[in-house]
C-alpha cells in the first residue's frame, strides 16, 4: 500500500483540508484509500465522528462524487456513509485533490439519509453545464 496525500479545495481552488492515507485498490478511474479522522471528537448530525475513526474512501476520476465509508475507531462498526458532491478527483504522482461543490449525502447504516448544504450549492456561482454534472 502506497502513501497518498489528499487535498480537499474549495470552489476558487483554496486548500480546505489535507491528511495523508494508504491506497488499498486502484482500478482506471476508480481509488480507494484508508484515512483516519485527524480532527477532535465531535458529533455530525447526530452521527459521533471521533479523532481516529477508519475512513475507506472511494474517488473518482471521472464522476461528481466521493464516498467515504466511516467507521468507529474503538471497534470498527460501520457508522455510516459521507458523500460528497465535487469536481472529479484529479490523481497526480501521490497527490489525490478534488474541489468540493458543498453538496453532501450523509447516510446511516439503517437507511435514514440526509442532504446537507443544498442552499450553499445553489448559492455556488457555477455555470449551468457544472451544475448539472454535479446534481
Amino acid at each position: 500500500m502506497s502513501q497518498i496525500t489528499v487535498i480537499k479545495r474549495d470552489i476558487n481552488g483554496q486548500e480546505t483540508w489535507r491528511y495523508q492515507g494508504k491506497i488499498l485498490h486502484q482500478d482506471g478511474n476508480k481509488l480507494i484509500l484508508e484515512a483516519f479522522f485527524d480532527r477532535e471528537d465531535s458529533i455530525f448530525h447526530s452521527m459521533p465522528l471521533h479523532k481516529g475513526d477508519r475512513f475507506v474512501e472511494t474517488y473518482y476520476l471521472d464522476r461528481w462524487y466521493n464516498i467515504f465509508e466511516i467507521h468507529a475507531r474503538d471497534d470498527d462498526h460501520l457508522r455510516g456513509w459521507y458523500c460528497n458532491i465535487g469536481h472529479p478527483a484529479i490523481l497526480d504522482g501521490n497527490v489525490l485533490s478534488y474541489v468540493d461543490l458543498a453538496l453532501d449525502l450523509l447516510v446511516f447504516p439503517d437507511g435514514r439519509q440526509l442532504v446537507l448544504d443544498e442552499k450553499e450549492f445553489k448559492q455556488l456561482p457555477l455555470s449551468p453545464n457544472i451544475r448539472a454534472k454535479a446534481c
